[in-house]
């Protein structure tokens, strides 16, 4: 891990892993299905899942007759996901540089993988590398704020009160790519048959107990937008804090809030030229 990003997120999700389960899981599991189904994931199915985490998407695809390895670069990620799911083979390793031989795999799948690495087209070029012939990479990303009501709320405060000029290593773009054609170029560059994307928007609605539930679990449960917090002045974060709430609000429903969240979901096949 010698770049500064990759150490960022690293030691971040090392300290926050036993954090991911109650506060994030609920929204993040919501689109495994719709990701295994874009993949063709069936039975009997070799499956690499990268940023595995907790295993949630490597348990999923056991339930549907698959054979899973799930890999993360976060030890204590795996070790929460080998007690989870004792059965499903667990490891550590590096989605940029995948300790597995060439056409390993029937599929590779990551759900919201991609934006915790600094080379996240190295990783595709990676998912190429081990698929087997035809088989098709699949993962899921955050859609653009535009279609990201979530992902509005929390940026627009934090653009109206949080000091951006903090010393964090440079990441990849939030949002990955801003469009289709985009990820298609991206794909093609990787080693998949662009001819062959699916590219779908994917929406749901996160349900959170209060109104404050969204800045503490940034704040506290989160990486890149923790790391950002984590160097704001106590007035920032109170004016960050209220904002989120005020915008949150919005968003009650029975006896907490109904946040609409959207992903890109695609997937691609392995270039026959690859």
């Amino acid at each position: 891990m010698s770049d500064a990003f990759t150490k960022f997120e690293h030691e971040g999700w090392e300290r926050v892993a036993d954090k991911y389960d109650s506060v994030w899981a609920s929204s993040t599991r919501q689109f495994i299905p719709p990701l295994l189904d874009a993949a063709n994931v069936a039975k009997e199915m070799s499956i690499l899942d990268v940023g595995c985490g907790p295993g949630y998407v490597s348990a999923a695809a056991a339930e549907r007759g698959a054979k899973p390895i799930g890999l993360d670069f976060s030890a204590e990620m795996i070790a929460i996901a080998k007690k989870m799911f004792p059965r499903i083979e667990f490891r550590r390793g590096d989605a940029q540089n995948l300790p597995f031989a060439n056409a390993s795999f029937d599929r590779v799948v990551a759900n919201f993988a991609l934006l915790h690495l600094a080379d996240p087209e190295r990783a595709c070029a990676e998912a190429a590398r081990v698929l087997k012939s035809g088989g098709r990479f699949g993962f899921t990303t955050w859609a653009k704020i535009s279609e990201n009501p979530f992902v509005k709320l929390v940026d627009d405060a934090i653009q109206a009160h949080a000091n951006l000029d903090v010393d964090l290593p440079p990441g990849p773009p939030f949002y990955l790519f801003e469009n289709e054609e985009e990820f298609r170029n991206a794909l093609e560059r990787a080693g998949f048959d662009g001819a062959s994307m699916t590219f779908t928007v994917h929406k749901i609605e996160w349900q959170v107990p209060t109104a404050r539930f969204i800045f503490d679990a940034e704040r506290n449960a989160g990486v890149r937008t923790a790391g950002l917090l984590a160097r704001q002045t106590p007035e920032a974060l109170r004016k960050i804090q209220s904002a989120i709430e005020k915008s949150v609000q919005s968003y009650a429903h029975e006896d907490g809030f109904a946040i609409p969240k959207a992903t890109y979901v695609v997937t691609a096949s392995k270039s026959d030229r690859a």
